[in-house]
């Protein structure tokens, strides 16, 4: 499969400009909410210098999950020099060298990441001898009962959890002259995902897949030249000049312990790769006044931390990705447990396709592409009809959270659905992964990802509104009983539905004829045209679109009548009715610039300039990581640090801000503030790309990609 080349073109941003986003340090960090990210696509670590002098450096990685699917840290490394010296200190990240550098007095430390090595390199240098110990600080040594989150496997939200959420202690392994330990699932007696699946009417999709998590193995070894072990875990080289070390970090399932440490001892050399340098094809930036150089840096590390944990087997979570620091206690912690939830996690990905970096898209869209045969099992078990409908909230194999489908087994319930009202029928995710898969067919033409991804989930999303909804007395679909989101939690007809089926299904029907049959258009336009009008009402603003046609139980802070801007872009700049669109925006019950709200991505669309302006600065304002050190590690806000959803949002405005695309057309500046500057280089559709200057509110230096695109500029 192609996944979204560009074209055989592959452009690295300039060193310099990326130079202006190194972020530096000059003090040491009292803990590890004083970190710096590096990763290499999977594998990542927060380092961090502490007033001692020590250097602690906290592993990740994408695929740790342990036996209840939590995802778990890899170990801690603690980085010790003597005789050291802790002034001058100085500490920075290289963007584009995928590098971190610590200076202690006249010792360097370096930190390098090969891009998708799974190691890490660190290099010691002092002018004078200085011997190095490193030791692994293994907090898992024993069976733990923690405290459960939503998200957990073993949590219940009306009562006492059903089962404790243990975590098993890791396997320390023995080795002459390395330091080798790693966590291995276990079989239970009271194996979590059988019982989620059973609890769920799914256990007959127990033997159609292996077990996602037992046999599941990971963990790191550390070994360098001149090192000598001194104990279990620490390891000691004697004075030199220059030392040097290498983590490497390993996951493999389904895998016995021997298995694994086989192949972290084999693979160790053969995993390197050439260059450590961090590559984009893409970017936007700012000159200027400070707030929008801010904003420039927000957009440019959120790239980076993207980059750096993107190529997992599953997609980076919304809650911290492999980048949060748990709490002192705990390393390991998240809130909202090991859970995806997809309202949080679509904004992560749709930035991604104006940057190009469609092959960190892939991960996103393929766990839910795996996960199709199992929602369709669960269609056909829960209402008998065809077609695969989405929860909100699941695992990365597909099962809801345990939590809200609620701990009342399957065949003992009066009806299906979870239980908890908050994601009782919120299954419109699955419209939305549709149009995002379509645009990204759009922007890259890749015809087999069409075919194997894009084309089995939207007809069988589609499949399900179109059974499961009946007519009423109009011939129009009634789509009830329903809700609005996580807010109006009992509607009919509500408006992301509504929105996201008609712009959703009108984009499918723009697919070729090579890809779309005669039969399925037919359908799909059959079910379009039979869905109910948006629903209208009256405000202090006039008439604006509603939530629903009826809504009732108010719970969350969301607008759902504002999916008719974003993500189903129904409305906006150059679209019939804006009037109608803006005052519903300025009807709006939740106004907010953090986390996954979307005002900023609607004000661009909406061409509110100065609203859009204004937000954006608040969202990469020092207040927006003010728990942290390094300025894109977001705070917690409704999830957890980094909050991955905030810094997508900032993303996807700024880039709709500077160009926004509707099939050909590629409209640039529609929300531009006249005073920013920018340099540009960004992806269009039709594997377009287009690259220049904003200067004097105007646009300078036009480049694109292919020329007969040029064409279908609107300035």
């Amino acid at each position: 499969m192609n996944a979204g080349r560009d074209s055989g073109r592959f452009v690295r941003i300039r060193v310099d400009q990326l130079d202006r986003y190194n972020v530096v340090w000059t003090s040491p960090s009292a803990g590890p909410n004083g970190s710096m990210p590096l990763g290499d696509g999977r594998f990542g670590i927060n380092v961090w210098a502490e007033p001692s002098g020590d250097v602690l450096v906290l592993l990740g990685h994408t695929d740790a999950w342990d036996e209840t699917c939590n995802l778990l840290k890899l170990g801690r490394l603690r980085i010790r020099l003597s005789p050291v010296a802790i002034k001058p200190f100085r500490q920075e990240l290289h963007v584009a060298g995928n590098q971190t550098i610590i200076d202690l007095g006249e010792s360097r430390i370096t930190f390098s990441m090969p891009i998708g090595a799974a190691t890490l390199d660190v290099r010691v240098e002092n002018p004078s001898p200085v011997s190095v110990s490193v030791t692994a600080e293994v907090w898992r040594n024993a069976d733990r009962v923690i405290k459960t989150q939503t998200g957990d496997l073993f949590k219940r939200l009306d009562g006492p959890n059903p089962y404790p959420t243990v975590i098993s202690p890791d396997e320390v392994l023995q080795h002459d002259h390395a330091l080798i330990w790693c966590h291995h699932n276990r079989p239970r007696e009271n194996d979590a995902y059988t019982i989620n699946m059973k609890l769920q009417g799914l256990g007959g999709c127990l033997d159609r897949a292996p077990h996602p998590l037992t046999g599941h193995t990971f963990g790191a070894m550390v070994a360098g030249d001149g090192f000598e072990k001194t104990g279990e875990l620490t390891l000691v080289a004697s004075p030199a000049t220059q030392h040097s070390l290498q983590v490497v970090a390993h996951v493999e399932h389904p895998s016995t312990i021997e298995g694994w440490r086989s192949a972290i001892l084999g693979g160790r050399s053969s995993r390197r790769a050439e260059g450590t340098e961090t590559r984009e094809n893409s970017y936007i930036h700012l000159g200027g006044h400070e707030s929008s150089i801010r904003v420039s840096r927000a957009y440019a590390l959120q790239s980076f931390m993207n980059r750096a944990a993107g190529l997992g087997s599953q997609p980076a979570k919304f809650n911290g990705s492999i980048f949060s620091v748990g709490q002192p206690d705990d390393p390991d912690y998240r809130r909202w447990g090991p859970g995806y939830w997809f309202q949080n996690m679509r904004l992560i990905y749709w930035p991604m396709l104006a940057a190009g970096q469609f092959d960190l898209m892939l991960p996103f869209f393929r766990m839910y592409r795996d996960q199709l045969e199992l929602q369709k099992h669960r269609t056909q078990t829960y209402y008998r009809h065809p077609g695969a409908h989405y929860p909100e909230t699941s695992y990365f194999w597909g099962a809801e959270v345990s939590a809200h489908y609620g701990w009342t087994a399957f065949e003992d319930r009066a009806r299906p659905e979870a239980e908890c009202s908050y994601v009782t029928y919120y299954w419109s995710g699955g419209i939305e992964l549709s149009l995002m898969m379509c645009e990204y067919y759009a922007y890259t033409l890749d015809e087999s990802f069409a075919r194997e991804f894009l084309l089995p989930v939207a007809r069988e999303v589609i499949a399900f509104y179109d059974h499961h909804y009946p007519r009423d007395g109009s011939g129009r679909r009634f789509i009830s009983p329903s809700q609005a989101l996580e807010t109006w939690q009992d509607c009919d007809n509500p408006t992301p539905e509504i929105a996201g089926l008609s712009y959703t299904i009108g984009r499918l029907l723009e697919l070729p004829g090579s890809l779309l049959d005669a039969d399925l258009r037919a359908q799909w336009t059959a079910l379009r045209d039979q869905l109910p009008p948006l629903p209208l009402g009256d405000s202090p603003w006039g008439t604006v679109i509603k939530p629903a046609g009826r809504a009732d139980k108010k719970k969350n802070t969301e607008n759902p009548e504002l999916y008719a801007i974003f993500p189903y872009r129904l409305y906006g700049i150059g679209k019939p009715d804006l009037d109608l669109a803006k005052r519903t925006f300025a009807a709006r019950l939740h106004a907010c610039d953090y986390c996954w709200h979307q005002d900023d991505i609607q004000m661009a669309l909406l061409g509110l300039t100065e609203q859009a302006k204004a937000n954006l600065i608040q969202r990469a304002a020092p207040a927006a990581h003010s728990d942290s050190r390094f300025p894109a590690f977001w705070n917690a806000f409704h999830d957890w640090i980094p909050d991955m959803d905030h810094g997508g949002v900032l993303q996807l405005a700024l880039q709709l801000m500077l160009m926004q695309c509707d099939g050909r057309q590629i409209r640039l500046l529609p929300a531009w503030p006249a005073e920013w500057e920018a340099d540009f280089r960004l992806h269009a559709p039709y594997r377009t790309i287009v690259e220049g200057k904003v200067r004097g509110g105007e646009v300078v230096d036009l480049i694109v990609t292919p020329e007969s695109r040029r064409a279908d500029i609107v300035l």
